[in-house]
């Protein structure tokens, strides 16, 4: 496993000498401070910054792109001047730490904040290709959906983070094909041994590796957890979390130890997932005092994202689900008071 976050001393030098630009129709962190205590979290499998066209062909989209399209205001609506800066980007499907940290800064920039404001994780740091060619006609941008990996992101103004607050990864679970189900009890990691056969498919367990972290607001000293998942495509018709289990409430979802941990230790939770599955409930996660925000489908006709919090989550227009989402995946959002 290799991770990446921002050290303590690089954190706080941000957050104590940074020189805020003022932009025109955008306030400024402290602007927004002074009146209201909002926790600005997001979730998106941002697959790899291109999006799979119904035609067979790709389009690769621009990190300002994508945030432009996801990124919304207090009304649900993008591309105005209420947008603030996130908090929390919860994201799947990224490359690596390269295209992580590019994105982060390119989040940073959006705001007129320096290069490093946001903190990246990443459960592997650069993960082997994987596929051929990602039902992509153009073979250059299926080669950019080859390496999966998933991370958060986090600002580094209203967030502190510790090295020993970012959790081991975990492995999803799945039932191997070929495998009889009985009920979970052909479930197992998904991990080597048991992952695909094949040279193509070796190493594409790892786009389901999961990692989370505790943050603290660094106003109040409020304790934050957040978890990305993405879980494997066989979660659709036979839910697995590992050996012999279906998971929290026969979901596929499960929290591995660090994080649950972390989790414990915490006064909001956000668990951010692309679960491959359809009908998870509100609830599911609710043994751990978190609800699912956002009912609206977000992969074509199906609702298969799904972002879970514990904490005061305001009311949204748009049903917390960012329809314009410029990705093959719609967003999700929740701001949370504290």
């Amino acid at each position: 496993m290799s991770l990446t976050y921002r050290s303590r001393g690089a954190m706080a030098l941000a957050a104590a000498a940074t020189v805020l630009v003022a932009i025109p129709g955008i306030a400024t962190a402290a602007e927004v401070g002074a009146a209201e205590r909002v926790l600005r979290v997001y979730n998106n499998n941002i697959e790899n910054l291109v999006r799979n066209n119904a035609d067979g062909s790709c389009t690769r989209v621009s990190g300002p792109e994508h945030l432009t399209s996801m990124l919304v205001d207090d009304e649900g609506r993008t591309g105005t001047s209420g947008v603030r800066a996130p908090d929390l980007l919860i994201v799947q499907q990224v490359r690596g730490t390269g295209q992580a940290r590019a994105y982060a800064d390119q989040l940073a920039a959006k705001f007129g904040f320096p290069a490093g404001t946001y903190g990246v994780i990443v459960a592997w740091d650069d993960p082997e290709p994987w596929g051929s060619t990602h039902k992509c006609s153009q073979q250059s941008l299926g080669d950019l959906k080859k390496k999966q990996t998933n991370g958060i992101i986090y600002n580094t103004r209203t967030l502190s983070l510790a090295a020993a607050d970012v959790s081991k990864y975990w492995s999803a679970g799945w039932l191997k094909p070929g495998t009889a189900y009985a009920g979970g009890a052909g479930c197992t990691l998904y991990k080597p041994p048991s992952n695909d056969d094949g040279v193509t498919l070796r190493h594409k367990w790892k786009r389901t590796s999961a990692i989370a972290a505790r943050f603290t607001i660094r106003e109040t000293g409020t304790k934050v957890f957040a978890a990305t998942m993405h879980l494997p495509e066989q979660n659709g018709a036979n839910a697995c979390a590992g050996a012999g289990t279906t998971g929290v409430a026969n979901s596929g979802i499960h929290l591995g130890a660090d994080a649950t941990s972390l989790m414990d230790g915490s006064a909001i939770r956000v668990v951010g997932i692309d679960a491959n599955r359809v009908n998870i409930a509100p609830t599911v996660l609710g043994g751990s005092g978190m609800t699912g925000y956002g009912a609206k489908a977000t992969s074509g006709s199906r609702k298969i994202d799904y972002l879970f919090v514990k904490g005061a989550v305001r009311p949204s227009s748009i049903d917390h689900t960012v329809g314009g989402t410029k990705s093959n995946h719609l967003a999700l959002y929740g701001f949370i008071e504290f």
